[in-house]
């Protein structure tokens, strides 16, 4: 298919395939209901969770240091000289503390009796103390997070199972609209700008390899251009640069996925469909869910995201570029 034909195809989406009310209607309904899923299911699970009260240690007399609770609960009855903190657990404290007392994915809990001479610091969980007056340093502070307990639990946990999520009916109702929310914005972008999108359909079709290589250099001088502008700039001035990088990468993220989307699309359609069946919503939809399946495998997800964004990064890089490639004919 020449160039031409492909911003034909991608600039008559809007003409060709407008969505009737009554298929806004059906969307709607369906998006509402995996709404619905998914905090039903988010409650359940929430409201099955109970705090692990057997995997609690001990710490009885004087730790000249820190305490430490990797993936448990610690409570201590005698004194920490310096600081606590416990990862994936609570911090129970009915001795001393003299430091800071962290608890991530935990909550802290000073009995009756406890005192805390540093700080408090709670991620994911709650402070709660049984004087009404707890025995703390009047100036140290509190920074207290209460969210996500029991996923943040689980992760410190068990940090294997970022790379390994698991098939909960939460994590598929947020796979399903991730699906359809790449969609929606495939669809907008397309008839926004139908022929950058096509151009950059062409360039994937024609030089991938050339325009990852592109990409992965890109993505190399910028973390090290930002990197340097941090430390020799002043501050105004590299706060301003960081904001446009990030900048960068949004917009190149987003337009990198759609022409990725689009392609994968394509593709598909002109290997399992006839002639007659090609569209270029079902391509869009197509796309986007074999993209989410494949960010979805367990293990392989991180360097999925990370082809997605390089090969996003060489595209925007190469927007600006028309039909001047071609294609190296095989020797």
């Amino acid at each position: 298919m020449s160039l031409a034909a492909m911003v034909n195809d991608f600039g008559g989406l809007n003409r060709a395939h407008t969505f009737a009310p009554r298929r806004l209607y059906r969307l709607g309904a369906i998006l509402l209901l995996l709404l619905l899923t998914v905090v039903a299911s988010r409650a359940q699970v929430n409201s099955n969770a109970q705090t692990d009260n057997k995997n609690v240690e001990v710490l009885e007399g004087a730790i000249d240091g820190n305490a430490y609770g990797i993936g448990k609960s610690i409570q201590i009855n005698g004194a920490v000289k310096d600081g606590a903190i416990a990862f994936g657990g609570d911090v129970i404290i009915q001795g001393t503390v003299n430091g800071d007392v962290a608890a991530i994915g935990g909550s802290v809990i000073q009995l009756e009796g406890g005192r805390i001479g540093g700080d408090v610091i709670v991620i994911g969980g709650t402070y709660r103390h049984a004087d009404k007056n707890p025995n703390r340093t009047p100036a140290k502070r509190t920074l207290l997070y209460a969210g996500y307990e029991q996923e943040l639990r689980d992760m410190m946990r068990n940090p294997t199972g970022l790379l390994s999520p698991a098939w909960s009916p939460t994590y598929i109702g947020l796979r399903l609209l991730a699906v359809l929310f790449w969609f929606v914005i495939a669809m907008v972008l397309t008839a926004a700008i139908p022929g950058a999108v096509s151009r950059g359909v062409a360039r994937l079709q024609m030089t991938s390899l050339r325009v990852a290589a592109i990409g992965f250099l890109g993505a190399i001088v910028v973390g090290m251009g930002v990197e340097a502008c941090l430390f020799l700039l002043p501050t105004p001035f590299s706060t301003l640069v960081g904001l446009m990088t990030l900048m960068l990468i949004v917009l190149a993220g987003v337009f990198g996925r759609v022409v990725i989307y689009a392609a994968t699309g394509r593709w598909l359609q002109r290997r399992f469909l006839s002639r007659g069946h090609h569209s270029e919503s079902i391509a869009l939809l197509l796309g986007a869910l074999v993209w989410s399946v494949l960010s979805s495998l367990p293990y392989i997800w991180p360097f999925i995201l990370a082809f997605t964004l390089v090969l996003s990064l060489g595209l925007a890089l190469t927007a600006g570029r028309r039909n001047t490639w071609k294609k190296v004919p095989a020797i």
